[in-house]
């Protein structure tokens, strides 16, 4: 498969495992949520390359629609490179708005997306989806990165996605009417679309018979086309049905040579009520009844024209619906956009995150989806610019609780549910609980422990606090001895009052993370511990990665 080249490239292949783990600093009067928790729709203010490292604990291979919107790269929106990697050249890169005079600014976007598209990709199920909005600027180079982070037999479709209802009258050359939604799929051997049902005034017009009200349309029962359609190929499919005359009637080919049913004798004895003989010239021919109704649906297609799925101009009227006047924003996307990629894309339970949030579009889409629909899906969002609390948690809380001044009823009265707004706090380093400097909380800590260590999901309301117990791995029964507190933690130990107290949880090896220990190695394999010292021997016990 060829690759994509460009400067840098080298020095952000594995920057996303350089990036520490940072802790997640919860801000309970920015949310509605009575107790924070990252179990909660979320919202997440900071550099969205940390955060997604930050989130890797609680949601790695539980996502199942990623939406972003990445900068577009026009040279007009004054995005900077900002990712701290151990380059010179990338050194001097930090803070410079891209323009389009720079001559270096593709380089610049393929080094900012590519470590962030691998801790997505990290993030997704394995019967998950992900969809990238871009425009003709970087949507070639999108393409050459995704082949190499997803793999090129997961690419699901270019769709096309009507933006604009007019054409602009100003330009030099074409008006450009559309942006590019690119869709890959974490494995497509696990992914499947949801198709929407025909309704009764979308039924096609080939649908042009009807059965008590039922409409449907007739196909020749006999296989056309392809090697199936002979005999030879299909011997089971030739044999002979019973005409409305009581005659025997074989499949034909049009050259006099054997052919063969599309169905069984099983399925044709099971369906029977679905043939319908059709007098010719010839004689009875049969056919089969696809009803619209018993139809698996419409699959979706690769354009969405602005009347079904929005356009830019109907993106700011959402937004100004939300707040109840106009919000100057840049360019957010449409509702009934994001609307459609969660129809296709998730069901009731699904977890959706979009890590460049913007106006939180992708939010008001779930909250508004759940309400019609009465599903629980939850929205994780991440947003590093200031107006993360002032728009997009501010457009969130609205929606949810409700709009005084909307037209929609539903937005007027509010959609329900809760959210829990975090901040990116400091990375979780080593030397910090050595030298006491911005010591973690225990929460935070026991997390980036327990991924850390054992590769699997930290689930933070296993946490027993008393016995130090902070979950069940698939080998271990994992506890942190720790305390966020200089003092206390100079004196903490795995003693043997510590070590007879542990409970049994499961009968597995207890994995004990603590500050040191005042125990012998026969009291140790006595108790069935597998010791870590805080925080050098982390990585020891760490499992194969998720492939």
């Amino acid at each position: 498969m060829p690759h994509l080249h460009f400067k840098g490239k080298t020095f952000v292949q594995n920057h996303h495992l350089a990036v520490p783990f940072h802790e997640l600093i919860p801000q309970k009067a920015k949310g509605l949520s009575k107790k924070p928790s990252l179990h909660d729709n979320l919202i997440v203010k900071g550099d969205n390359l940390k955060a997604l490292k930050a989130l890797l604990p609680v949601y790695q291979g539980k996502v199942k629609c990623i939406y972003i919107d990445p900068p577009y790269n026009t040279g007009n929106e004054g995005w900077a490179y900002n990712d701290n990697v151990n380059s010179p050249m990338m050194q001097d890169w930090l803070g410079q708005a891209v323009d389009r005079e720079d001559l270096t600014r593709h380089d610049k976007w393929c080094c900012m997306m590519l470590p962030r598209l691998k801790l997505l990709r990290e993030l997704l199920a394995d019967d998950g989806a992900i969809f990238v909005s871009i425009d003709d600027n970087e949507v070639h180079h999108l393409r050459c990165l995704m082949d190499e982070v997803f793999g090129e037999v997961n690419f699901v479709a270019n769709v096309i996605w009507e933006k604009a209802d007019s054409p602009k009258m100003d330009v030099e050359f074409f008006s450009s009417r559309h942006d590019h939604i690119v869709t890959y799929a974490r494995s497509i051997d696990r992914f499947a679309v949801n198709r929407t049902m025909y309704e009764d005034n979308s039924i096609p017009d080939h649908y042009d018979k009807s059965d008590n009200g039922r409409r449907y349309y007739l196909k020749p029962l006999r296989a056309m086309g392809g090697q199936g359609e002979t005999r030879e190929a299909r011997p089971s499919l030739y044999y002979p049905m019973i005409d409305p005359d009581g005659n025997e009637v074989l499949p034909v080919l049009k050259d006099g040579g054997g052919g063969a049913w599309r169905w069984s004798k099983q399925k044709l004895k099971n369906e029977t009520d679905r043939i319908e003989w059709v007098k010719t010239k010839a004689g009875w021919t049969p056919y089969f009844r696809i009803y619209a109704d018993q139809s698996k649906g419409v699959p979706p297609e690769t354009i969405l024209f602005h009347k079904h799925a929005g356009s830019s101009r109907t993106a700011m009227a959402d937004l100004k619906s939300a707040f109840g006047e106009k919000i100057d924003f840049g360019t957010p996307k449409p509702l009934k956009l994001l609307n459609r990629i969660l129809q296709i894309a998730t069901d009731k339970d699904s977890i959706i995150l979009d890590s460049f949030a913007g106006s939180g579009t992708t939010a008001h889409a779930v909250a508004a989806l759940n309400a019609a629909d009465g599903g629980n899906r939850r929205f994780v969002l991440v947003e590093c610019e200031d107006y993360a609390d002032s728009i997009t948690a501010e457009r969130v809380r609205r929606v949810m609780q409700g709009v005084p001044t909307a037209k929609d009823e539903k937005l007027k009265a509010g959609y329900g549910g809760t959210f829990s707004y975090f901040s990116l706090g400091k990375a979780l380093e080593k030397q910090a609980i050595l030298d006491g400097a911005h010591l973690p909380s225990f929460e935070s800590l026991a997390a980036y422990v327990y991924f850390t260590a054992t590769g699997e999901q930290f689930e933070e309301d296993k946490i027993d606090r008393l016995t130090g117990f902070i979950g069940e791995s698939r080998n271990y029964d994992v506890f942190l001895i720790y305390e966020a507190d200089v003092k206390v933690l100079k004196d903490l130990a795995l003693d043997l009052g510590r070590a007879k107290a542990l409970p049994n949880v499961s009968g597995k090896p207890r994995l004990v993370f603590a500050p040191t220990k005042y125990l012998d190695e026969n009291y140790v394999g006595h108790f069935n511990i597998v010791f870590q010292q805080l925080p050098f021997e982390i990585y020891k016990t760490m499992e194969k990665p998720r492939r």
